[in-house]
């Protein structure tokens, strides 16, 4: 251990020890992730070891508004109770001196190997700027056989083991098995202002290879942060947070996206020549995964194709069309799941704020969710853990969830509320006398009806969606976030709000509601 490491350790204890009233603060949430002062981002390292459940997360400890990037850890037996473990590692080498990046963990023989890009800002360089000479992007190693303590950093690579038509925009790392051999998949962002994905290959997990690059017939964003590569049920997604969206339907969601494409083919074998492609071609006949995606979606952006031989990615769907949503990762849990989780956040978004930085933090992940597929279509939904922890309070009685005598409840902060089997598409939903959640006319809002910074919504506005129908709507919420899952989690919708009271009503004709709190203590 250095002597930055040892001044870092005690500043961030000194300001966990001295925080803000933050763990009073009445936005603080029960069954969501949060920073224990400070600021939170990306979710990094998620993993299942030894049975326990690993989140690390992106973590500046001293300003609720962001700063120099350590890695915070929690652990959980059922992914619904957290409890913080501390920051594990730190900002304290020459090659991750101002940043430890977003990275995932691989776990293997009882050793957790953990990958993480460290980031060097050189704003002193008289050439400087933020795109192709400001900055060092490093892949590191780091491993541990308890998840709390590390080992020695190992750089494996820098920008000079990039390619050379690409920028310094080269960053984290997923690193999984496959075949007997270790793959690593990376963001990164061209010097023509194009985003794609770098495969690399390894067989000793320490020394990597270029193996492939993945991108689309036309540039679609001009950055790939985060990237993901993981098949369900036989169906392979390529995940990845995309920058530079412009124009079309991407007006009316967020400034950065997250979502997916679905692969067709083997991005893995494809010609490992990086760079050679052809125009793609036709959607292949053995697919047999739908698309749900808006029909707006087809605008300006909509259908990216392969330019790399062997594969072919589809258009682009969201994980999310909510306010707060970005950055997600997945893993595998024991017993054969793939668990997402996302950081409930939004980057460079000026049009609204959170509340709770007066209170020291800010931010928080989602709740962990199940991805799997259902009648050829990709759904999400909250781990089934959380039925364990929830209490059955109240269903609809007969008459009860129509227009001239609507379902009402009142004094729940933390619940989830089902309401299945709606008949003829009629929905809505009023959260907190101020968000509604509302289905007409084949398109699905979620919007607050108040846009000042000081309301409930905290400058957030609309998100909508066009699915064909809707026969349910699930609504987890957990003092200050909602997430709201359509017709089985196959659309998502998420966002913080920060309601002076606690209250939900909603209109639905004859559905079956249920609603249940949860109590996360037990």
């Amino acid at each position: 251990m250095n002597a930055l490491t040892r001044d870092l350790i005690r500043l961030t204890e000194k300001a966990e020890e001295e925080k803000p009233s933050a763990a009073d603060s009445r936005f603080r949430q029960e069954i969501h992730l949060m920073p224990p002062t400070g600021w939170l981002n990306d979710p990094n390292g998620l993993c299942q070891f030894g049975g326990v459940f690993h989140a690390y997360f992106q973590y500046s400890p001293f300003h609720a508004e962001g700063g120099v990037k350590m890695w915070g850890h929690c652990t959980s037996r059922d992914m619904v109770r957290w409890e913080y473990q501390g920051a594990v590692l730190y900002p304290d080498q020459p090659f991750d001196c101002h940043g430890v990046y977003s990275g995932s963990a691989f776990t293997e023989e009882g050793v957790m190997y953990v990958y993480y890009t460290g980031n060097v800002k050189l704003e002193d360089r008289a050439d400087y700027d933020y795109i192709n000479t400001g900055r060092e992007a490093n892949t590191v190693l780091v491993t541990s056989r308890d998840g709390q303590s590390f080992g020695p950093k190992q750089l494996l690579m820098k920008n000079a083991d990039y390619p050379s038509d690409l920028t310094l925009h080269v960053r984290d790392p997923k690193v999984w098995k496959e075949q007997g051999l270790y793959y690593m998949i990376q963001g990164a962002r061209t010097k023509a202002d194009t985003g794609q994905a770098l495969i690399f290959r390894s067989a000793d997990r320490m020394n990597w290879t270029l193996h492939s690059r993945v991108e689309t017939e036309e540039p679609f964003g001009y950055m790939w942060e985060c990237p993901d590569y993981f098949e369900v049920s036989g169906v392979k997604l390529l995940s990845a947070s995309v920058q530079g969206l412009e124009g079309g339907v991407w007006e009316d969601r967020n400034v950065y996206q997250s979502g997916y494409f679905l692969v067709e083919g083997d991005i893995l074998n494809a010609d490992g020549q990086p760079g050679c492609g052809n125009s793609g071609g036709s959607q292949p006949e053995s697919s047999q995964l739908e698309s749900s995606q808006p029909e707006s979606s087809q605008l300006e952006g909509g259908q990216p194709e392969s330019r790399q031989t062997g594969y072919r990615l589809s258009e682009y769907r969201l994980w999310d069309y909510g306010f707060d949503y970005y950055a997600p990762q997945s893993f595998e849990t024991e017993d054969g799941r793939r668990i997402q989780i996302g950081w409930m956040g939004m980057p460079d978004c000026e049009d609204y704020t959170n509340p709770t930085i007066e209170n020291g933090w800010q931010h928080c992940f989602t709740f962990p969710r199940e991805i799997f597929v259902e009648n050829g279509k990709v759904l999400q939904r909250p781990v089934r853990e959380l039925e364990e922890r929830e209490r059955d309070i109240a269903a609809a009685e007969k008459g009860k969830g129509s227009i001239s005598e609507p379902f009402l409840i009142e004094g729940y902060q933390v619940y989830d509320m089902l309401v299945d089997r709606i008949s003829g598409n009629h929905f809505r939903a009023v959260l907190a006398e101020a968000l509604v959640l509302e289905y007409t006319d084949g398109r699905f809002e979620m919007r607050f009806l108040s846009r000042d910074k000081g309301s409930v919504s905290a400058g957030r506005g609309l998100r909508y969606v066009e699915p064909e129908r809707l026969e349910s709507v699930r609504i987890l919420a957990d003092v200050s976030s909602v997430e709201v899952f359509l017709n089985n989690g196959e659309y998502v919708f998420t966002t913080r709000y920060y309601p002076e009271r606690t209250c939900v009503r909603v209109e639905a004709g004859d559905a079956d509601i249920r609603f249940r709190v949860i109590e996360s203590n037990l």
